[in-house]
């Protein structure tokens, strides 16, 4: 049996694994990262949202859905601990006279905004 064969009434490639031809996957690897987030929701829908995942797969649109999503939340984050910074006054003045209580109000921040992140974009 051939390793590789084309349908020519749809141009796709088959590859040959084990018995089965399955759909040949692209030679290049994907060039956006899906990052922490993308990972996070990927872990989730595999998990709670089987149909979701399953339509992704097999469409070839999950890494570009959880490379976006990925992007979505790291600017979600950024802006939330800038935002959350300012309202709370951590500031780079804070930051010189006291830097253990300016890393304690950044790591209470940091972990409001993820917390955020994660209920209004991964885990939903």
């Amino acid at each position: 049996m051939e390793k590789f064969i084309t349908d020519e009434r749809t141009g796709l490639c088959y590859e040959l694994v084990g018995d089965y031809y399955l759909i040949a996957g692209e030679d290049e690897p994907e060039g956006r990262p899906i990052g922490i987030w993308g990972q996070r929701h990927l872990r989730y829908i595999r998990k709670h949202k089987v149909g979701l995942y399953a339509e992704l797969l097999t469409t070839g649109k999950l890494n570009d859905y959880l490379a976006d999503l990925n992007e979505q939340a790291e600017a979600m984050f950024s802006r939330l601990v800038k935002q959350l910074s300012e309202k709370e006054g951590v500031t780079e003045a804070l930051k010189a006279e006291n830097q253990m209580l300016w890393v304690q109000r950044m790591n209470n921040l940091r972990n409001a905004a993820t917390e955020i992140v994660s209920s209004e974009l991964i885990y939903c």
